[in-house]
């Protein structure tokens, strides 16, 4: 199976690794079948830039919702129309590329009490399985690694729609989203409230809002 390469920059990203279970055979017994009209979406599709996010938002001082994204990533996405299971994401952000509005917040995160991003520059997430769960619905399980510690998630993916541009491009939208616990990867710094709560929450909303357009150029 191909999948598609995009950096967050117009130029080329490098080469990325096959993403582990994806043999490109028969359809599996649990991927699910969806309507023939997505049949016609499969295959590789770029991520645009301009229109897409990769972003967090978590709960500050228990009374209010910080929320940021991360600027700079390379991506590999292939979709499979006619049966899901073969669909396959992965995924890797620079983690120094967090970005919240607040320049000193930035700095904390990318610093050693969070991402430490000086000792570990990227986070990954590569997906592992996929199925259809219901109308326009797709679960996509895979495993996401920060701070070299790696473990299962899974998104939530939720299809858009798919529409022809003016200027003749191919567009698809996707939004995905899942919620984690950040001290499983090692991310448990934090301060207490004088009423006994955590300054920052461990329950952290990962979000996916995703535009690709259609690759005519082959990858892998």
């Amino acid at each position: 199976m191909n999948l598609f390469s995009r950096g967050a920059s117009p130029r080329r990203s490098d080469t990325l690794v096959e993403p582990k279970g994806h043999t490109g055979r028969g359809a599996s017994p649990q991927g699910g079948r969806t309507e023939p009209g997505l049949t016609a979406l499969t295959g590789n599709w770029v991520v645009d830039p301009a229109h897409s996010r990769i972003g967090f938002s978590v709960r500050h001082a228990m009374v209010t919702t910080v929320r940021g994204a991360f600027t700079e990533y390379h991506s590999r996405l292939f979709f499979d129309g006619r049966d899901p299971s073969r669909s396959g994401a992965e995924i890797v952000l620079s983690t120094a590329s967090v970005d919240t509005g607040v320049d000193q917040r930035d700095s904390h995160l990318t610093g050693r009490d969070f991402l430490d991003s000086a000792t570990y520059p990227h986070m990954r997430f590569l997906s592992t399985a996929v199925r259809l769960a219901g109308p326009d619905v797709y679960r996509m399980t895979g495993d996401l690694t920060i701070k070299d510690t790696t473990r299962p998630v899974v998104l939530e993916l939720t299809y858009i729609g798919h529409v022809t541009d003016p200027f003749g491009y191919e567009r698809v939208g996707f939004d995905g989203t899942t919620t984690i616990d950040r001290s499983e990867w090692g991310l448990t710094y934090n301060s207490r409230l004088a009423e006994g709560g955590a300054m920052v929450s461990e329950k952290v909303r990962l979000q996916l809002d995703i535009a690709a357009i259609r690759s005519t150029s082959p990858t892998g």
